[in-house]
């Protein structure tokens, strides 16, 4: 009989709970079941961090490894096994203020206060990871948390000070919790003609997809998530990467990095900048920290946005896509995966297995940029990407790709022409940005006029240029904070 119930830790307790819809949110649980209303609903899409919660998770070397995540869009199944921690679970067993709640009280960083549990969760995750953190780090954490009220002076006094007090965190404790509640069978939710399966092995998750071809692969939930609150969609059945082993690991062969298509963005972005060093300010940029600590790789290139922030850099790089389907499997290159906005190489069943990323050629330069509106978690005007390698003046081999300028993120192919075999040069990049014209016809939107656009991906390129040969100044970020 199929299993109904999931267990996870609440603030330090045991719950077990029956799930009769497996789309209902982790918010909802929380503020319709349990009263637990210090969780917030701002914009029930992952965007203004007013639900922030921080999830906990086995760690290695038996430690414990604390995540921020968006409670509006985290549906409650995927909590099985792992644990909880809300704004009420902060208060010292002496049921004193937790140092981050206290330094927010003493420098005054709240106002309102309907933001205040999300900002005071991204500090408490903070706090347990960074002892001392700059204020870069500090801005970082809070990229996913907004405020109308304070202008973010009070909050980042707040969280440069809350070192000044010690908790009673007991890592021990949470990492024998998590073993009471780890789950060995795979869980199986059949209730109301609503299904969620969430198996451990990728054969079994192979034989779920090929079983259910119409089925909802299930991720990060972060686009997925809207569906529900946003679009109102009733998915029947959900198929959860997040317990499926293989998919979870990252390796490094002679020629690769090997990346499971259920790995964290948290998780990926690092090991793809360690190899690429040239895309650590875009991947700085990329969401925030919620949304990539629940995000995963695998998502965001299936979901397949046009706009999405880390197909421009991969297809440069000519990253290739392992697909499966039963126990079959396929390799296709990240460039021929996309057909048309938002459809893709894809065969019912199919799935994003792994991520195979070329390792650097050492004479190569890679890089990646991304124009918007504002500096964190905020969706790319445009985004490009670029490889490039010289043979004193001369180009070797030059690509570039861009998202937010067609219907699928593509590369500049009429550019890519004038620039192969040519000098790097100033007159060589002004043919280039000419070829631009022909190589997309940008739409007009919210976020920027198609005229602009194609300005803005010009002039990105410009700057490229100008950053490969030591002609522009280091970019300075400065913070409304």
């Amino acid at each position: 009989m199929a299993s109904s119930k999931i267990r996870f830790i609440l603030n330090g307790e045991i719950v077990e709970t029956d799930v009769d819809d497996p789309t209902r949110t982790v918010l909802q649980f929380l503020r319709e079941d349990l009263r637990l209303t210090g969780t917030k609903e701002g914009c029930a899409e992952g965007d203004c961090g007013a639900c922030t919660v921080v999830v906990v998770e086995p760690g290695i070397d038996g430690d414990v490894e604390l995540k921020t995540v968006n409670a509006c869009i985290q549906f409650l199944p995927t909590l099985d096994g792992k644990e909880l921690i809300t704004v009420e679970g902060l208060k010292g067993r002496d049921g004193e203020l937790h140092p981050v709640q206290r330094a927010m009280v003493d420098e005054h960083g709240s106002q309102c206060g309907f933001c205040t549990p999300g900002f005071v969760m991204s500090l408490f995750a903070l706090y347990r990871e960074n002892d001392d953190p700059t204020r870069r780090e500090i801005d970082d954490a809070l990229a996913g948390n907004l405020c109308r009220c304070t202008g973010y002076r009070p909050i980042i006094a707040a969280a440069q000070s809350m070192h000044a007090r010690r908790d009673d965190w007991d890592a021990a404790t949470h990492a024998e919790l998590l073993r009471e509640v780890a789950r060995e069978d795979d869980l199986t939710i059949d209730r109301q003609g609503r299904r969620y399966f969430a198996p451990a092995a990728i054969d079994a998750f192979a034989a779920l997809c090929e079983q259910y071809p119409d089925a909802t692969i299930l991720a990060g939930g972060t686009d997925i998530g809207l569906w529900v609150t946003k679009q109102q969609r009733d998915l029947e059945t959900l198929i959860y990467t997040g317990r499926v082993a293989e998919m979870l690991d990252i390796e490094t062969t002679g020629t690769h990095l090997e990346i499971g298509g259920a790995v964290p963005l948290a998780r990926a972005i690092p090991a793809i900048v360690e190899q690429y060093p040239g895309l650590d300010e875009l991947f700085r940029r990329f969401a925030s920290p919620p949304i990539r600590n629940a995000g995963t790789l695998g998502g965001n290139i299936a979901n397949g946005s046009p706009i999405g922030d880390s197909m421009p850099a991969l297809m440069v790089v000519d990253a290739t896509l392992v697909l499966r389907r039963g126990a079959d499997q396929r390799e296709i290159s990240l460039e021929a995966f996309y057909h048309d906005y938002q459809v893709n190489d894809l065969a019912p069943g199919e799935f994003v297995a792994r991520i195979r990323v070329p390792l650097p050629e050492s004479d190569a330069i890679v890089a990646s940029q991304k124009w918007s509106k504002r500096f964190d978690q905020d969706i790319s005007a445009v985004c490009t990407a670029y490889s490039l390698r010289l043979s004193g003046d001369t180009v070797e081999h030059f690509r570039m790709a861009c998202g937010g300028l067609a219907a699928t993120i593509r590369r500049a192919l009429h550019c890519e022409d004038v620039i192969n075999g040519a000098t790097w040069n100033e007159a060589t990049i002004d043919a280039a940005c000419q070829a631009l014209a022909r190589d997309f016809s940008p739409i007009t939107d919210m976020r920027a006029s198609a005229d602009m656009r194609l300005v803005a991906v010009q002039n990105l390129l410009r700057r490229f240029f100008l950053e490969s040969t030591g002609g522009a100044p280091e970019t300075v970020y400065t913070y409304g904070r």
